[in-house]
């Protein structure tokens, strides 16, 4: 592709005496070269092409005339240039560099909404029922977790007979609103009272959710002090599962590693859709109220700079937790 003529050449460079024998024309350079990202900006994009020598005064006058028009072009579009910078703009890189320092950054919830929008079904998943109740009460154990140190100190619930039957009710207070949830005994009476234990002993206080999934697996994982998803309470609890779970929206579920009972403190909230074998504790349910504060942080994206590459991360809006309410 040609080049328009270098910096600091001057605008009424004199014509070129013509090609060596044997040589065609030199290209013409100004049609093939795109619009510059800010025309008004560059040096030298003003100087006129090079063109044959002229073969009569007729010739020289069409030349002139030529050159004229080309100026007046040019003015024109250094004025459009001059008064709306980046209209020429070619791509999102450039567009993005006038708008910063033209003008404050969209919020990420603008952003991703104008972007990317995000599909949240809006019918919510039937929590999940035993073929076969429980017993009431039931054995619970705690042990300690030999592979890493606790994330934030605090005491195991007590083990022995835990209550498997009734519910209840939390309220999490977040930075982006609160989240209710109903806790099945039912369900995960030993995966419930260490949830309750947890909250009671300002574990989760202070902490912030670490991962948004909007895509395909539609979930926002809390619950670790550390921010990484390794952290955990020092020690693990028993997978309280069963082969008819299903995951979607308004359902609350352990997190673990690929380990049998491994499971600690962190959790997901399910807002859309999850297509997981029935490997993870589901332990209750989400209020209306705490599905509209995971719709409205889904709709504010996810940081994909700062997540693993799976199209997780942390969620632009950030989940701080602030107080747990029991009851």
């Amino acid at each position: 592709m040609s080049q328009p003529p270098q910096p600091g050449e001057p605008e009424g460079q004199a014509p070129d005496p013509g090609p060596q024998p044997g040589q065609p024309y030199p290209q013409q350079p100004y049609p093939q070269q795109p619009y510059p990202q800010q025309p008004y900006q560059q040096q030298g994009w003003y100087g006129a092409p090079q063109q044959p020598p002229p073969s009569s005064n007729k010739t020289a006058l069409w030349v002139g005339l030529g050159v004229l028009g080309l100026v007046v072009v040019v003015a024109v579009v250094a004025i459009l240039g001059f008064v709306a910078p980046g209209f020429f703009l070619s791509d999102s890189k450039d567009k993005g560099a006038v708008a910063s320092s033209s003008s404050a950054p969209a919020s990420s919830s603008q952003e991703t909404t104008t972007q990317s929008p995000v599909n949240i079904p809006s019918a919510r998943t039937e929590l999940p029922k035993r073929t076969t109740p429980l017993a009431d009460p039931t054995e619970c154990a705690y042990p300690a977790d030999t592979s890493k140190e606790a994330a934030k100190k605090v005491n195991p619930p007590a083990a022995g007979p835990t209550p498997a039957s009734g519910t209840a009710a939390v309220t999490v207070k977040t930075s982006a609103g609160d989240i209710g949830l109903t806790l099945d005994r039912g369900l995960a009476p030993c995966t419930v009272a260490n949830f309750l234990s947890l909250a009671q002993q300002g574990y989760y206080d202070g902490t912030s959710c670490h991962r948004l999934g909007v895509s395909g697996l539609q979930m926002l994982q809390c619950g670790d002090p550390e921010g990484s998803g390794m952290g955990g309470p020092g020690y693990t609890i028993p997978d309280e599962i069963f082969p008819e779970l299903k995951y979607g929206r308004g359902l609350i579920a352990m997190a673990k590693t690929q380990n049998p009972d491994s499971g600690g403190s962190q959790f997901f909230m399910v807002f859309g859709e999850a297509e997981l074998p029935p490997d993870y504790t589901v332990f209750g349910s989400i209020s209306d109220e705490g599905l509209q504060t995971l719709d409205k942080v889904a709709r504010g994206g996810v940081d994909a700079e700062k997540g693993s590459g799976d199209g997780t991360g942390p969620p632009r809006i950030e989940v701080k937790f602030q107080s747990i309410a029991v009851g």
